[in-house]
């Protein structure tokens, strides 16, 4: 993995309503590296200032303090910096119907594309491309995404901004209101697309165990700045020091916990299912309990 950062927050800072009786800090002296080819999971209690800070990422919402900078370069600086950066940082809203105008699911993933200056052929081939990428079956594309279902209208508006194969990919709760079934899917295709294309992938989540299963690095967002980050191991080992924020561990390490509370010798540092089985056959001197 690089060590230069491709996305970077200095001291970032926003609040609204300044100088009225409403004014709230949402987010205060963030700082923050993502690096390329990283899998970052962005978790936090409502209100820990998580959708504001990514709205920053690419440009939507403009600082009232510090600095975003892609590839070394404000994002503020100019116009074009500006747009230009929000080619390399795609952002997939929670909601996707607030995502997805066009007539068709083709127009839909075409119009970044077409934004971009390409035409034709590169065009089609974008549009297809991203589609494989985000599960969205061919004969779909021809249809009205507004006669889609939740999940099916999410993979379209994740397939628009993969379309534009930005280098840092930034997801809003992808996997929120969706059953069990669809939530794996998604989260499927979100990861192959990280591993194929190595770009960078933040995504915002209350799902720790989906946090665990695929991050890189966490990052703990509290009261308007980034409260604790590491791997997930490191993370989910401070489990009193999360719930003090709000914020629960994943139920397999919670399971392991009570474990070792009621005296059994078990790694309590496991956060995923299959982790968790490991643990419990060393327990048991290699010997499968099946």
């Amino acid at each position: 993995m690089s060590q230069t950062p491709i996305l970077k927050t200095e001291g970032l800072t926003h609040t609204y309503g300044a100088g009225t009786p409403f004014e709230t800090v949402a987010i205060h002296d963030v700082d923050l590296s993502v690096y390329p080819g990283e899998f970052i999971g962005l978790v936090g209690h409502t209100g820990s200032g998580k959708s504001t800070l990514i709205q920053h990422l690419n440009g939507l919402v403009k600082p009232t303090g510090g600095r975003v900078l892609v590839g070394g370069e404000d994002l503020q600086s100019s116009k074009e910096t500006l747009r230009n950066a929000r080619f390399r940082v795609g952002l997939v809203f929670q909601y996707p119907e607030y995502q997805l105008f066009e007539e068709t699911v083709y127009k839909d993933i075409a119009f970044g594309p077409k934004n971009m200056g390409l035409v034709g052929e590169d065009v089609d081939r974008r549009v297809h491309e991203a589609a494989g990428f985000a599960g969205v079956p061919e004969e779909m594309l021809d249809k009205s995404p507004f006669d889609l279902s939740g999940g099916e209208k999410r993979r379209v508006a994740i397939a628009g901004v993969i379309a534009m194969r930005p280098e840092v990919l930034i997801l809003d709760e992808p996997l929120a209101g969706l059953d069990p079934k669809g939530c794996e899917d998604i989260l499927a295709h979100i990861q192959e697309y990280h591993t194929s294309t190595g770009a960078a992938v933040i995504m915002v989540t209350h799902s720790m165990e989906a946090a665990a299963r695929v991050s890189d690095r966490i990052v703990v967002m509290h009261k308007g700045t980034v409260a604790m980050e590491g791997t997930s191991k490191e993370v989910f080992s401070r489990g009193e020091a999360l719930r003090a924020m709000g914020l629960e561990i994943p139920a397999v390490t919670k399971v392991l916990l009570r474990l070792r509370e009621l005296g059994v010798d078990v790694d309590p540092a496991a956060f995923t299912v299959e982790d968790a089985a490991k643990a419990i056959v060393r327990l048991k001197g290699g010997h499968n309990l099946c």
